[in-house]
């Protein structure tokens, strides 16, 4: 056994292990996707080493190929892959319900400290994501890109993706990325690791099932909304819509949220806009805006059931297409060719994630809050990296020093 192998956690763990970790992360975990993929790899791959960095990497470029919330995808696959469907659950709900409870508050008029978005202590939350994701891209780029070649894809994705900031442009440079990688890019010398592994206790039957039913809903609830007429089916039907045909993660859901909910009078203008602005000022996934929306609904339901419906038709697409495609994707990875593709792939990822680091990384944590916020960055990165001090830890020193000084 090779001391890499030895390295890599593999005794399966417990769905109350994958509860408490996810809720931490769900705690603390501020800056929007990007950010959040940083905070799963510092916690996963290089404190608690459930996964190596290339199983990892895998696993994010297949939930950006997917509509829906990469951030929370990656999230559900770790919970799966570590505690089975229980670990799925546990991980999703840990992870969302810390934000989800924060919006539906504020829905109810929970808002006695207004405008959050110029606060010290958020400002401070922002220089700190700087630091996570600086950290996460350095140490991804180490690995997934240490030659020529793989750094030129990375840096011509970067440029891309900042040039052209599209969903489907990033789709579409984490596509050509492969295509590169496939005629371009040497094999690799040795077979997968068994340490790159990411074993999934999913059938490829039931996979399948989950493939069909996320298209069946897709298809089916607005003929059930239409044919019952009934306020939870219309709102189902709304949210499910949203989580299955939106690629991009959790900015882009917005337009189209928006045109269903305002445009069509189910909320009105100013309780979008204060919702999307508390949005901004919780941990989590942005889809949780989710929860605000169902809450606020003129229409019926409302309230706490109209959250409830909304969040989990939201995120109902996105585990099941998770479900549906990790078994075929736990195959594809192991045939030559497609990790010649992969090779390309995840160094389209670490330009992808580089491009982020900027904008809006950087942009909101640094360029919106001045010196102060790069002072802050910095000293979060050297702890983080040199002092190896959790990401959480440095959340929340960097949250009560903003709050303290900004």
């Amino acid at each position: 056994m090779s001391d890499d192998r030895s390295t890599i956690e593999r005794n399966p763990g417990n769905v109350l292990e994958v509860f408490w970790v996810f809720l931490r992360l769900g705690l603390t975990s501020f800056g929007g996707p990007v950010a959040h993929l940083a905070y799963f790899r510092e916690a996963f791959v290089e404190r608690r080493r459930w996964l190596s960095e290339k199983a990892y990497a895998d696993l994010v470029a297949l939930c950006q190929f997917l509509p829906g919330p990469a951030s929370s995808q990656v999230g559900m696959a770790l919970g799966l892959q570590r505690a089975g469907y229980g670990g799925m659950l546990a991980a999703w709900f840990a992870f969302t319900m810390p934000s989800v409870l924060l919006l539906v508050a504020f829905a109810y008029g929970v808002a006695a400290a207004g405008d959050l978005s110029e606060a010290g202590w958020i400002s401070g939350l922002k220089a700190a994501a700087v630091a996570v994701v600086a950290h996460a891209v350095l140490g991804m780029a180490k690995s997934l890109t240490p030659d020529a070649a793989r750094a030129s894809i990375a840096a011509v994705a970067m440029i891309i993706v900042l040039l052209l900031p599209h969903p489907f442009v990033l789709v579409g440079a984490i596509a050509a990325a492969g295509a590169i990688g496939l005629f371009w890019l040497k094999p690799e010398a040795e077979q997968q690791k068994p340490e790159d592994a990411f074993p999934v206790r999913v059938s490829k039957r039931f996979a399948v099932c989950s493939l069909g039913l996320f298209a069946l809903l897709l298809a089916g609830l607005p003929l059930l909304a239409a044919v019952t007429e009934q306020g939870w089916a219309a709102l189902t039907d709304l949210f499910y819509r949203a989580g299955a045909l939106v690629f991009g993660g959790g900015h882009v859901v917005l337009p189209l949220l928006q045109a269903e909910t305002v445009q069509t009078g189910l909320v009105d203008a100013d309780s979008f806009l204060a919702g999307y602005g508390a949005a901004q000022a919780v941990p989590g996934p942005l889809f949780t805006f989710a929860g605000f929306l169902g809450a606020s609904s003129e229409g019926e339901p409302t309230g706490i059931l109209g959250a409830v419906i909304a969040i989990i038709a939201i995120f109902l697409p996105a585990a099941l297409l998770v479900l549906g495609a990790l078994p075929f994707w736990e195959s594809l990875r192991k045939n030559a060719l497609a990790r010649r593709a992969l090779m390309g792939v995840n160094a389209g990822v670490v330009g992808i994630l580089a491009a982020a680091l900027y904008d809006p990384v950087f942009t909101a944590g640094i360029l919106e809050v001045g010196i102060a916020g790069l002072c802050i960055a910095v000293v979060s990165f050297v702890v983080l990296n040199s002092w190896k001090v959790p990401a959480w830890a440095v959340v929340i020193a960097a949250g009560l020093v903003g709050w303290g000084i900004l």
